[in-house]
């Protein structure tokens, strides 16, 4: 099971983070400014993030007896954080968090 989203343009917390990336103090300045530079085309490309949940036991008559409002239990345990993927390729770890009535993940750990 998988939970994805696709960004569509560069976000500002995008360019925040190249941004501060590119701003580390081990960085003289034009350094920072070639760095900040070379992300500058690829901002706007479109990926997906994908946030796994491993089942590895799932089988297709599982999948066939799914419904609307069927609960999947999963071997998984709450604690443990699961894989952040962007474009298939992963990332970092992170976990689940309830933002107001919506399903949010917060980054633990990156690759």
């Amino acid at each position: 099971m998988s939970v994805a989203a696709s960004t569509e343009q560069s976000s500002p917390n995008a360019r925040a983070a190249v941004n501060a990336a590119s701003s580390l103090p081990s960085k003289s300045a034009p350094e920072a400014d070639l760095a900040e530079a070379r992300w500058r085309p690829v901002l706007g490309l479109p990926c997906q993030l994908t946030v796994d949940l491993p089942m590895p036991n799932f089988r297709v008559s599982d999948l066939l007896q799914l419904r609307v409002g069927s609960v999947i239990g999963t071997h998984w345990h709450a604690s443990r954080d699961v894989p952040l993927r962007i474009n298939g390729t992963l990332i970092g770890w992170s976990e689940f968090e309830v933002v107001g009535n919506r399903l949010a993940v917060r980054v633990t750990e990156l690759a």
